[in-house]
């Protein structure tokens, strides 16, 4: 077995090019059977390699013991030894997520940033999962809906993770450790149902096989096939995209018609909204959408689709930001997350005058500084230029066929409490040029 063992390692890596013997590999190493295995191999088969732990203070004194055992384990093969420890408790109850979820973020985003430190030798992060951890994968990628991608479970390669022991089975990984003699600690919690992925191995995967005995081959069998069956999926799901998105700037606009005449409709619609946070479960809301009055919305925890006329609009969730800036006479830029302003104080003479909106030509004499600039709210009104009525600005915006993502984005100017400039779109009748004036406050917007 260990002969046979080893080789199998050897060429499954080979087969899927995941790495080589000139790569420093950074090995994720709990102290479970799974991973001191995938240490052990990969010091027979000749890789260079780091030790990698994340103390979660789960488990009290039993994560330290883990620790301490796979600080040992590191010193047995001559492998630096890393660790982090998190409080995951206190930041899931933060983040509200699941432990396991929050666990798996904690742990991924220090491997992400191992990796990507300037000085960082480590090319890939190896994960001891195997073709069981990939059998219940699949099953629970089932049941949550997450479409074909889900039915194929882990690849072997994901952007720098890698899982080389996917082709081995949890009983060949233990037989192996049994005959090398090599020691492992055992996590209490493995035979704990409160985590789904152990109420799937020991509960729905068991039931199963009593009444197909064979049913892990045959999902193992079933994964690869889904894999190749993915990738046509993919090829015509692209070509589905190229034909109804359209990018403007960090939005991303469907045409409503256009969309309808798309089938299988709900399949594109769903493979299309799932790489902005949406699940399968508000699918049938967003299908509601594409005949919706105007201004209605489905939100995830990232983005929101609108409809708007005769278009989906998925934009991202806006941030919180500073609720104002303030401008003072001498400022020449200004600036917020989303564009910056360039001011000049000019003579009349020396201005040329046209209609971009993106520049603002105002009386300087009619300005109190500091002049403020800040997302537009409810009840705001404005004297349209070339108007002497007031208006209110959800008025302008509704004549000027705003989207709601456009509206949330609009910024103004005011001056001693009186709206000088709809960043982008109007200045106020109030601070407009005239032919007496001298001096002027040129105001460029610079995306």
């Amino acid at each position: 077995m260990n002969i046979e063992m080893k080789e199998r390692f050897k060429q499954y890596i080979g087969d899927n090019n995941l790495f080589t013997t000139k790569d420093h590999l950074l090995l994720a190493v709990s102290g479970g059977v799974d991973s001191v295995v995938l240490v052990d191999l990969c010091h027979k088969a000749g890789y260079t390699f780091s030790v990698a732990h994340c103390n979660f203070q789960l488990r009290g004194e039993e994560s330290n013991r883990d620790e301490a055992f796979v600080k040992e384990l590191a010193k047995k093969y001559k492998a630096d030894f890393l660790v982090k420890t998190f409080d995951t408790v206190a930041l899931s109850k933060q983040h509200k997520t699941s432990i396991e979820e929050t666990a798996r973020n904690l742990r991924y985003a220090w491997f992400e940033e191992l990796l990507s430190t300037e000085d960082s030798r480590f090319t890939t992060v190896l994960t001891a999962h195997h073709a069981d951890d990939n059998i219940e994968t699949m099953l629970m990628n089932f049941f949550r809906g997450t479409g074909v991608k889900g039915l194929r479970g882990m690849l072997p390669m994901n952007g720098n993770i890698v899982r080389p022991l996917l082709f081995a089975q949890r009983r060949e990984i233990e037989a192996y450790a049994t005959e090398n003699n090599l020691a492992y600690v055992t996590d209490s919690t493995n035979t704990s149902t409160e985590y789904t992925r152990n109420f799937f191995r020991h509960n729905i995967i068991p039931l199963v096989k009593e009444i197909y005995p064979e049913a892990e081959q045959n999902l193992l069998a079933n994964q690869q096939r889904f894999a190749e069956t993915e990738l046509l999926y993919q090829q015509s799901i692209q070509q589905h995209k190229k034909k109804l998105l359209e990018f403007k700037g960090n939005e991303i606009h469907i045409p409503v018609l256009k969309l309808k005449k798309a089938e299988p409709l709900k399949t594109i619609l769903f493979e299309i909204i799932s790489d902005y946070g949406f699940t399968a479960a508000q699918l049938n809301d967003v299908v509601d959408l594409l005949d919706a009055a105007n201004s209605k919305y489905v939100q995830s925890t990232t983005h929101r689709i609108i409809k708007n006329r005769s278009w989906l609009i998925i934009a991202p969730l806006q941030n919180e930001e500073s609720a104002f800036v303030l401008i003072e006479e001498n400022d020449q830029h200004v600036s917020t997350s989303a564009f910056q302003l360039q001011l000049t104080v000019s003579e009349k003479k020396d201005t040329v005058i046209n209609a971009d909106h993106s520049v603002a030509l105002i009386e300087a004499s009619t300005l109190t500084f500091p002049l403020l600039l800040r997302k537009w709210k409810s009840g705001d009104y404005f004297y349209p230029l070339g108007m002497k009525k007031k208006k209110k600005l959800a008025r302008f915006f509704i004549d000027q066929k705003l989207s709601r993502t456009e509206k949330e984005n609009v910024w103004v100017i005011e001056s001693n409490k009186k709206i000088v400039w709809v960043v982008g779109h109007r200045i106020d009748d109030r601070f407009k040029i005239s032919a007496s004036t001298k001096s002027l406050l040129k105001i460029s917007l610079l995306k």
